[in-house]
C-alpha cells in the first residue's frame, strides 16, 4: 500500500503499460483516473480497478482541462499516452504522421505542465511520470521521428525536474523497450514469428516489457520510497541499452 491516500492520473490508461502502470497504482492504494482516447477501454480498466475514468484527448488544452477539473486535486501524473509512425525512411513518413507523433508524445506534456503539474507546484508537492522509451536513448532505423520525440520527453524530463524541484514537485521518465502493447506491430512493421524473433535477439534478457515490469517501476519512482529520486530515466528494457 505505498500509495494510499494517493489520487493519481494515468494517461493512455485503456490498454497496454498505461493499464498496467493504472492497475498496480489501484493495488498499492491509489484513487486512479483512467484517461484515455478510447472511452470504453478507460471505463473497463476503471472498473476493474475500482477507478474512474475519462475520455481523453491528451493532445488539446481543452483535453487536459477538463482531466484536471474531473481528477481535483492530483498527488500522481503519469504521461503515458504515446503513438509511433509505421517503419518508414525518415524523408517518407508523412507530414501527418510527424504531426500527430509529436501532438501526443511531446505536446501532451507541455499541455498537462500548464494544467495538472502547475496546479501541483502550486500546492508544493506532487510526482510526475513521463513515459520515455529506449528508442530516445539507442534509436533504431527507420523510426526517426518517434525516437526523437522520445529523446525529447528525456531532456523535457531532467529540465522539469530542475524548474520544479524548488517547487517540492518531483519529475522522473521510464525507458521501456517494445512490449506486449498496441503498438507492437507499429514498431516492427509487422507481428510476424520471425519479426518478433528479431526484435528479442537485440534485449540481452529475451523478452519484451510487460505492462506488470512498467507499473512496478512505475510504483516505485511515484512512491515516497523514490523521495530523493528525480529527473532520472530509468531503462526498464531488459538490457536493450548496455
Amino acid at each position: 500500500m505505498r500509495l494510499k491516500g494517493k489520487r493519481a492520473i494515468v494517461t493512455g490508461g485503456g490498454s497496454g503499460f498505461g493499464a498496467g502502470i493504472a492497475r498496480k497504482f489501484a493495488a498499492e492504494g491509489a484513487q486512479v483516473l483512467v484517461a484515455d482516447i478510447n472511452a470504453r477501454a478507460a471505463a473497463a480498466v476503471a472498473e476493474e480497478i475500482g477507478g474512474r475514468s475519462l475520455a481523453m484527448d491528451v493532445a488539446t488544452l481543452a483535453g487536459w482541462e477538463a482531466c484536471a477539473g474531473e481528477a481535483g486535486q492530483t498527488d500522481i501524473l503519469v504521461n503515458n499516452a504515446g503513438v509511433t509512425h509505421l517503419p518508414a525512411p525518415m524523408e517518407e513518413v508523412s507530414e501527418e504522421d510527424f504531426d500527430r507523433v509529436t501532438a501526443i508524445n511531446m505536446k501532451s506534456i507541455y499541455l498537462s505542465a500548464r494544467t495538472v503539474i502547475a496546479a501541483m507546484k502550486a500546492r508544493g508537492t506532487g510526482a510526475v511520470l513521463n513515459i520515455a522509451s529506449t528508442a530516445g536513448l539507442s534509436p533504431r532505423p527507420r523510426l526517426n521521428w518517434y525516437n526523437a520525440s522520445k529523446g525529447w520527453v528525456i531532456t523535457a524530463t531532467k529540465a522539469m525536474a530542475v524548474e520544479l524541484a524548488p517547487s517540492g514537485v518531483r519529475v522522473n521518465a521510464l525507458c521501456p523497450v517494445a512490449g506486449e502493447t498496441p503498438l507492437l506491430a507499429s514498431f516492427m512493421g509487422e507481428d510476424t514469428p520471425e519479426m518478433r524473433a528479431k526484435f528479442l535477439a537485440t534485449i540481452p534478457l529475451g523478452r519484451f516489457s510487460t505492462p506488470e515490469d512498467l507499473g512496478a517501476a512505475a510504483a516505485f519512482l511515484c512512491s515516497d520510497e523514490a523521495s530523493m529520486i528525480t529527473g532520472t530515466a530509468l531503462e526498464v528494457d531488459g538490457g536493450r541499452c548496455i
